[in-house]
């Protein structure tokens, strides 16, 4: 009985892990997408909103989606719509958004009832071309009354491309964006017979990579992290930073800066203040007279 009772544990947690990992958080190695981004996109195709059409309400993206395709939380779905929008979490947004899709500073998208959306020129040409022809597998959505695709066709590397993450059960992935040109010439010279060489990640917020030197290793063997540090110039007392690492927010960067200021870890400076705009990025780090800014940073 308790062995009958292990084994069945044991079969059930496995058939779990696989739905969560292949359903859910792993994106797949195709297309570079996870379920509920290529449903994203091919619900978009499939109801027409190309990017000739004019942008309708993200409320009615993700309830079709949500109705057809994905039975999960209509948020989730909708944070996952504005992510595929953001230019700087994209490197290639694959969805052309009208209205608040949130900021780097950190602040979060207006609500899906008042934002619209439709698929990106790159996505429609690079993701979907051929669709209407099914060039890919079909399988059957979770109530069996309509067919999806297994993976989209994904001309546009998105896989490198773009970037993803994603922590499912036993295991997890992320990987950086890239540039396009960079990534089509490596592709040409696998093609060629030759050892196809990326630089490194292409980051949308730019940046400088400070450990050129394992990128090589980082290439070869798909582990280890890349060290950006953002890029600044001296303005009299100011250090201005117009570029920031990945990943960050204006508001986190502020945040931490002030609790290393306040333990006196870092001394120097006076204030700290986001004087961001339409025209770019531009945080301020004002130093106390007398003290050279190249010192502190």
């Amino acid at each position: 009985m308790k062995n009958d009772l292990i084994n069945e544990l044991g079969t059930n947690f496995i058939e779990y892990a696989v739905a969560v990992n292949t359903d859910r958080a792993i994106p797949n190695a195709v297309d570079g997408l996870k379920p509920v981004h290529k449903r994203i996109l091919w619900s978009s195709f499939e109801e027409g909103r190309t990017s000739n059409k004019p942008h309708v309400k993200c409320a009615l993206i993700y309830g079709d989606v949500m109705g057809k395709y994905h039975p999960h939380g209509d948020s989730s779905i909708y944070g996952a719509l504005v992510r595929l929008s953001q230019p700087w979490v994209m490197r290639y947004p694959l969805i052309d958004f009208h209205g608040s899709n949130g900021n780097i500073a950190g602040d979060g998208p207006a609500a899906g009832r008042y934002t619209e959306a439709r698929l990106s020129k790159i996505a429609e040409d690079g993701m979907l071309k051929g669709m209407k022809k099914r060039n890919v597998e079909f399988t059957s959505n979770y109530s069996e009354d309509r067919d999806e695709p297994i993976c989209l066709p994904s001309v546009f590397p998105n896989l490198l491309c773009n970037p993803n993450s994603g922590i499912g059960v036993a295991m997890a992935c992320n990987w950086l964006p890239h540039n396009l040109r960079e990534v089509a010439n490596a592709i040409k010279d696998y093609m060629d017979g030759q050892d196809p060489i990326l630089p490194g990640p292409d980051f949308p917020t730019g940046g400088i990579i400070i450990n050129q030197a394992d990128i090589p290793g980082i290439m070869r063997t798909g582990h280890g992290s890349v060290k950006v540090r953002g890029r600044y110039k001296i303005e009299k007392q100011n250090i201005v930073f117009y570029e920031i690492p990945y990943g960050t927010t204006i508001e986190g960067l502020l945040t931490q800066i002030a609790e290393i200021c306040d333990k006196k870890e870092i001394e120097g400076i006076s204030e700290i203040r986001d004087e961001s705009n339409k025209k770019g990025l531009r945080i301020v780090i004002e130093c106390n007279k007398g003290i050279n800014p190249l010192s502190i940073v």
